[in-house]
């Protein structure tokens, strides 16, 4: 019996002992994983459940305004008053938007896209209806709320162009984020952001853009926001100043308004800064902004005068006889021509069996090389051309700022074309003729120029040989970005001041070509202007045609001539450089001239001593940002034989 009680304690107590060994296992291994989740795991679970009780929200920033020199608006934030439905907030999202639509603009479209958008979020965010709300329209929702579940209004912020079309090109727009523009930035992922798509808006888009900031939310258990934990502030764009005057600006692209289709430059000679860059047609940013309707753009694609292009620097034209100067430079530097060098001029030209035309049939007799700038004679350039040979003009051409970009801050910039022989054996792998040569001294043939770059061109001729550029930013934020310090060319003064005084005949000298766009007052001497005229042919007229009475002015527009005029005021003290180019706008002294004149006079009378914008000597530009303009030029037609190029 005794026995019997023994064994049983014995077994009881090696129960007991396997039951708390088991026991204290399960203990140790709960205690270890407390452990490691409490300590080891700690923080990534904090992490988690912070997530759980905390929303993170992006706070778009400011975008920084954009300027002129004088600190006028040209890009700025205006405040956006928009409605947005709480799905819900509202038992029926469409009876709420149908009632909606009776009190504002609301079209089905819209109806249809929000109530598309509903299904697809959260039903405690708020989805935009509409934006760019009118105060009255504000004051109605407002008013009838009650009768409005889950309907309210919101302040934001739009982009706003003050001058609109006058700056459109220039200043560019803003507007969604495309697919292929999504980069790791944050903010670009955030609905309803823009960016700059043309113009300062792309190029300084990073500068002008800012950076976000960060609201920390507290959050319910299915997600609704209670209250504001933290916030961190959106830093605003940077404040971009243009070398650009507004007042000018405006006033320039009014006086392009008389025309079809035109490009025109005003540009310090001295430092490089772009005063005013006008293309006409042009087009309002603000519908951009707020979302254009495909019928207005449809119309902007088929305008045939292209009011989207900025004609100014991304127009490519033949120069015409505005390129006879560079002719001119290429003989005197190459001592082909001196000052005293006279050529008879019959009206023709005589190559081989090849006869080449003036514009004045009877000729102009005998012309010096002064003489034959100011009346523009074809003759006197084609003989300086046979002795030249295309690459010797080609080089001048490219030192004076033409046939390559300038790397101006708009990353619309086209790059024109200069032809050497080594280009046309690489485009069409064919030589290279004489006869193409001849054509080429008068701005014709395959040669191709922006306006930008034949202000630049004047700029270098009348500013003592200066290699000056054209830039247009002046400051992003308090960051200097021009270069007013140019490096001298390579050029006898002697025969720059032989060239300039061609240019004052041109509109000064009674048989100059454009000598009916003179300032005809003696009494406003320091207005007075220099310039070279010049027509660039589209449609060769042949013989036949000729005999039949067609003419230029008889054409179709698309096929009429281009008129050009470079110029510079004032005479004496040279300031302002300025291309102007209309269109088949026909002949350069009759179209483009009085236009250079008034432009010319408008930015003396505006600012006639203002200083241009303070910048250190030898400051590096500010590169654009973005991706470049195609290169790839347009070949220009051959010019028809005795077209009046001037």
């Amino acid at each position: 019996m005794l026995d019997r009680e023994n064994d049983r304690a014995e077994s009881f107590t090696r129960r007991a002992f396997v039951i708390g060994a088991g026991q204290g296992a399960l203990l140790a291994i709960l205690g270890g994983r407390l452990a490691w989740l409490q300590v080891a795991q700690g923080a990534r679970y904090k992490t988690m459940a912070e997530n759980n009780r905390i929303n993170v929200k992006l706070l778009a920033p400011s975008r920084g305004q954009i300027v002129d020199r004088f600190g006028v608006p040209l890009a700025i934030n205006n405040q956006d008053f928009r409605v947005v439905l709480v799905p819900e907030q509202t038992d029926d999202i469409k009876k709420a938007l149908q009632s909606l639509s009776t009190m504002i603009d609301l079209d089905e479209r819209t109806i249809e896209k929000v109530l598309n958008l509903a299904k697809k979020s959260a039903k405690f965010t708020p989805i935009e209806v509409r934006d760019n709300l009118n105060w009255d329209e504000v004051a109605t929702i407002e008013v009838n709320l009650t009768d409005l579940p889950g309907i309210s209004t919101e302040v934001g912020e739009i982009r706003s162009y003050p001058f609109g079309d006058a700056t459109a090109h220039m200043i560019g727009y803003v507007g969604s984020v495309a697919k292929g523009e999504v980069t790791e930035d944050p903010l670009l992922k955030l609905p309803g952001f823009r960016i700059g798509k043309t113009g300062i808006e792309k190029s300084l888009d990073g500068d002008l853009r800012g950076s976000s900031g960060t609201s920390e939310m507290e959050v319910n258990v299915v997600g609704r926001e209670v209250r504001e934990l933290k916030h961190n502030p959106a830093t605003p764009g940077k404040r971009v100043t243009l070398t650009i005057d507004a007042d000018l600006q405006f006033k320039m692209q009014q006086r392009l308004v008389a025309t079809k289709s035109a490009s025109a430059v005003v540009m310090d000679v001295h430092d490089g800064s772009v005063y005013a860059l006008c293309s006409f047609p042009s087009f309002d940013p603000n519908f951009f902004t707020r979302g254009i309707s495909v019928e207005r753009w449809e119309e902007l694609l088929a305008d045939p005068a292209f009011p989207l292009t900025n004609k100014a620097i991304a127009g490519q034209y033949p120069p015409g006889s505005t390129f006879k100067m560079v002719t001119a430079m290429a003989a005197l530097e190459a001592g082909v021509v001196t000052a005293n060098t006279h050529a008879s001029c019959p009206g023709h030209y005589e190559l081989g069996r090849d006869r080449f035309h003036c514009w004045k049939p009877s000729g102009h007799g005998s012309v010096d090389l002064v003489t034959a700038l100011a009346q523009s004679c074809d003759t006197y350039f084609y003989k300086l051309a046979v002795e030249l040979g295309i690459d010797r003009i080609a080089v001048m051409a490219n030192k004076l700022g033409l046939g390559e970009k300038l790397g101006f801050e708009l990353s619309e910039e086209r790059p024109g074309l200069m032809p050497t022989k080594d280009w046309k054996r690489g485009q069409f792998g064919e030589s290279w003729q004489p006869g193409e040569t001849i054509v080429a001294s008068i701005g014709q043939g395959y040669i191709l120029t922006t306006p930008l770059q034949l202000a630049v061109m004047t700029a270098r001729l009348v500013n003592g040989g200066y290699a000056v550029k054209p830039w247009i930013v002046g400051y992003t934020g308090d960051k200097p970005g021009g270069a007013p310090a140019w490096p001298k060319l390579d050029l006898n003064m002697q025969h720059l001041a032989l060239v300039k005084e061609g240019m004052n005949r041109v509109v000064n000298h009674e048989r100059g070509t454009a000598y009916g766009s003179r300032l005809k007052s003696e009494d406003i001497a320091e207005l007075k202007m220099g310039g070279k005229t010049g027509t660039a042919q589209v449609k060769r007229i042949t013989k036949q045609e000729r005999a039949m009475g067609i003419k230029n002015e008889t054409l179709p527009w698309h096929y009429r001539h281009h008129a050009l005029f470079v110029g510079y005021a004032p005479l004496e003290k040279p300031r302002y450089a300025c291309a102007v180019v209309i269109e088949h706008g026909g002949g350069g002294s009759a179209a483009a001239a009085p236009v250079a004149r008034d432009l010319l006079t408008l930015a003396l009378q505006r600012d006639p001593g203002a200083t241009p914008i303070k910048l250190p000597e030898n400051q590096a530009a500010i590169k654009p940002r973005g991706a470049a303009a195609p290169s790839t030029p347009v070949t220009a037609p051959v010019p028809a034989q005795g077209e009046k190029n001037g």
